[in-house]
């Protein structure tokens, strides 16, 4: 287990800073997108607004990094089960508020509605590590 923790801690280690900066930047942005969106539309939200910053920069982004040498089905497996777990504490902590009688829960019922919110999510690593990749070739990578 310790070798598997260090060989993530190198390789997070070894991700060039313009990289880091590009996810940091589009995960925030992201992430305080999606949580506008959501108490926008009464579904979900965030209790604070730092909470972007603990899930989106501190959580997702180095599960991103580490998933991204993966397939698109690899990462979103792997990020179904991250964010599976983020989902779940969020709601039994009371870190997130879901808003009563959402549209997700009028269309799927409530029972369903953290599990939902996991299988959508989950997509952000492979969207995540395509956006940032994109965006960082752009950006540090003209000829």
């Amino acid at each position: 287990m310790k070798t598997l923790v260090n060989k993530h801690v190198i390789t997070l280690k070894k991700t060039p800073k313009t990289l880091l900066l590009c996810y940091v930047v589009i995960y925030f942005l992201w992430g305080m997108g999606m949580n506008r969106f959501g108490t926008e539309m009464e579904i979900a939200r965030f209790s604070h607004w730092w909470q972007v910053i603990t899930c989106y920069i501190l959580y997702m982004v180095p599960i991103s990094i580490l998933l991204k040498k993966y397939s698109f089905f690899e990462q979103y497996a792997y990020g179904l089960v991250a964010m599976g777990i983020l989902e779940f504490l969020g709601y039994w902590l009371q870190t997130s508020y879901i808003y009563p009688n959402n549209i997700l829960d009028k269309i799927f019922n409530p029972q369903n509605f953290s599990l939902g919110m996991a299988l959508f999510f989950a997509l952000y690593f492979p969207a995540g590590n395509w956006l940032v990749s994109k965006v960082h070739s752009r950006i540090f990578y003209k000829k």
